[in-house]
């Protein structure tokens, strides 16, 4: 008899190809996490920045990640749904990943797992955030500026990408402190939670355990990347499980 699938699987931040502490090590984390979901599971999502810097052509996508690849490739062959978002680090993503059989969402998502509502993302743009930043965001998600980004030959691309995510909060070691209710995210959470209904809101983005109640009950988690551990959250149709969170309420 085949075995219910009942488990939903949640990760974020791995920041694949970031050469901070060991890169080597936290690929072969993720592709043995990935490996080791049971026959149980019936989803994964990818909350965005699996990947440290993605770009893909139209007949061109970065070399490598092969056993990341084909452990999910494996995943889908054996049935799982593989749902992913995009982050700000691997922002240009068009084709590929659908083609091999992942499904693309766009933040927030509401998903319904059973009797459960949650609400989805990678977290970042979303609620009250500067507006440097969402000026940052609005070039990154720019159609016309992408076309001409991908007129540049592959070689300069690459360099350009690559320089670009060495500068990022996780190649300067700082760790980042979730400011709690003065968090952005916390008052979009505050703000979604008026007009839906939802149980669990997930997002990365962060780099912190997080997880908090909201005015209305639900709870918000934040993933935590994968620099020195290896984070995720797993739910089974009733209750959420998986990572190292700290209530920050203030």
């Amino acid at each position: 008899m085949d075995k219910v699938r009942n488990l939903t699987y949640f990760v974020a931040d791995v920041h694949l190809g970031l050469n901070v502490k060991n890169p080597a090590d936290r690929e072969a984390r993720f592709v043995s996490f990935l490996k080791s979901l049971p026959e149980e599971t019936e989803a994964l999502y990818l909350l965005g920045d699996i990947w440290d810097f993605w770009y893909e052509y139209r007949d061109v996508v970065p070399k490598g990640y092969v056993r990341v690849l084909n452990a999910l490739m494996d995943l889908l062959d054996s049935g799982v749904r593989v749902y992913f978002f995009q982050g700000n680090h691997d922002v240009w993503t068009y084709r590929y990943f659908e083609e091999l059989g992942m499904v693309r969402l766009i933040q927030p998502a509401c998903v319904r797992i059973g009797e459960t509502d949650f609400c989805l993302g990678h977290g970042d743009g979303l609620g009250p955030v500067p507006f440097g930043y969402r000026v940052l965001r609005g070039i990154f998600h720019s159609r016309v500026l992408q076309t001409l980004f991908s007129m540049l030959h592959p070689w300069i691309a690459f360099r350009l990408g690559t320089g670009w995510s060495k500068r990022n909060r996780l190649a300067r070691r700082h760790e980042y402190f979730f400011k709690g209710k003065d968090e952005p995210l916390y008052k979009f959470a505050e703000e979604f939670e008026k007009t839906h209904h939802v149980d669990y809101f997930i997002f990365g983005h962060y780099h912190a355990d997080v997880r908090m109640r909201t005015p209305e009950g639900a709870d918000l988690f934040v993933l935590k990347d994968w620099m020195d551990s290896s984070p995720y959250l797993y739910f089974d149709g009733i209750s959420i499980s998986g990572g190292n969170f700290q209530n920050r309420e203030k």
